[in-house]
């Protein structure tokens, strides 16, 4: 492994094809480290020739020039490794090249790995999400209007008053998908690797929730295990008892996942902190704190994911120190993860305005894409998909 690194005909083209999707990657050498050990200089070959659209072994075999017997063999090798997804609808199979994030990068950590050094790569992974001062990396995922992903409220917290709609309700998503399954949390079992763990002792494993397609590619890949409804229902109520986030895609029909993050160990969240507040969508729901009952004892900063609380002291006219709790609007992810500590009940959900939820993964890439001027190759692509499949069909 690592053969290909200084291979710029194969590492080149592999992060040209990438930088393709809405989230890219950042093209530096520790970037070059990581893909030269995920990919063999075969599969950087055949990553490199997909399209941006999921296509059949013989779209890829007229792709990459390879006979399709072996080609089968390496994507199938492929899947296994979290490179690639391989789903069957209609009586055919398509693959998809996964992008890094959230991708490949995910999946390298989602189960126990023999064939890859994992303690070089969690080190790498870490040193390329936040060792960069330039922050490369976090405006390519975190720079663009629109988010990939959104929290979600926890729902008992949410007013009688407000309308909750299904997509909101991490509870209904779950309710609503057609399959689940739990697995391995990427970023505490990445940080196990560099000899750290979770500040709220979230649970490594049987914590993070896939659902949908997705769930059953991971579920036969070996990256998840399936769950019932009522299992992943468990799963979410345990996370809330930590003080958990729900994060999930930032679209409203059917998201593929439901993590449950903290602060300390999602990445997600770190991005949050560390300079891009905008870069996960919020709920339609906002932190309000009743002054008069606020004691500020910290508590709930101490259970916030994104370090929206700060504790503020002020005299008051007979010079005695008054210690309350602030919140900043503008980071505030609405998820109510805060609320329960609170020993004297003065914190409270209410309804504000948020930019409108795309309503499928497609209009999600396209609006990203559009923001980051990248939508033309995504639209060509299409178009020649649509081509080649209606002469193949006639």
């Amino acid at each position: 492994m690592g053969h290909h690194l200084d291979r710029k005909d194969s590492i080149v083209p592999l992060i040209d094809r990438l930088n393709k999707y809405p989230i890219g990657l950042a093209d530096n050498e520790t970037l070059r480290r990581i893909l030269a050990i995920l990919f063999s200089e075969d599969e950087a070959y055949i990553a490199s020739r997909f399209p941006l659209e999921e296509a059949t072994l013989p779209e890829l075999v007229r792709a990459t020039g390879w006979e399709s017997e072996r080609l089968a063999a390496k994507l199938d090798e492929m899947a296994d490794k979290g490179l690639v997804m391989d789903v069957t609808y209609g009586g055919k199979t398509y693959f998809l090249l996964m992008p890094g994030l959230i991708g490949f990068f995910e999946f390298t950590f989602m189960k126990q790995r023999q064939d890859l050094p994992v303690e070089e790569l969690a080190r790498l992974m870490h040193e390329y999400l936040f060792g960069d001062p330039d922050q490369e990396m976090g405006r390519e995922f975190f720079g663009s209007k629109t988010p990939l992903t959104r929290s979600l409220a926890y729902e008992e917290h949410i007013p009688v008053s407000s309308t909750i709609a299904t997509y909101e309700s991490a509870r209904e998503i779950i309710r609503n998908a057609s399959f689940g399954a739990i697995g391995t949390c990427y970023c505490r079992h990445k940080k196990e690797h560099v000899n750290e763990t979770c500040e709220k002792n979230a649970p490594v494993h049987e914590i993070c929730i896939s659902l949908g397609t997705a769930a059953k590619f991971m579920v036969r890949r070996g990256f998840a295990e399936k769950r019932s409804r009522e299992e992943l229902l468990e799963i979410l109520a345990r996370a809330r008892d930590l003080h958990l986030t729900h994060i999930t895609d930032n679209i409203r029909h059917k998201p593929s996942f439901i993590c449950n993050c903290c602060s300390c160990c999602c990445e997600l969240l770190g991005g949050v902190i560390n300079g891009f507040p905008m870069g996960v969508a919020k709920t339609g729901f906002t932190l309000r704190i009743d002054e008069s009952g606020c004691i500020g004892c910290g508590l709930c900063k101490k259970a916030c994911n994104i370090t929206a609380l700060e504790l503020v002291e002020s005299r008051d006219d007979a010079g005695k120190i008054k210690k309350r709790m602030t919140v900043n609007s503008d980071h505030c992810l609405g998820c109510g993860a805060c609320i329960g500590v609170c020993p004297t009940g003065s914190l409270t959900l209410v309804r504000v305005e948020r930019m409108p939820i795309p309503e499928k993964k497609r209009d999600l890439f396209k609006k990203i894409l559009k923001e980051k001027k990248r939508l033309t190759p995504f639209v060509v692509s299409g178009v020649k998909k649509k081509v080649r499949r209606l002469f193949s069909s006639g």
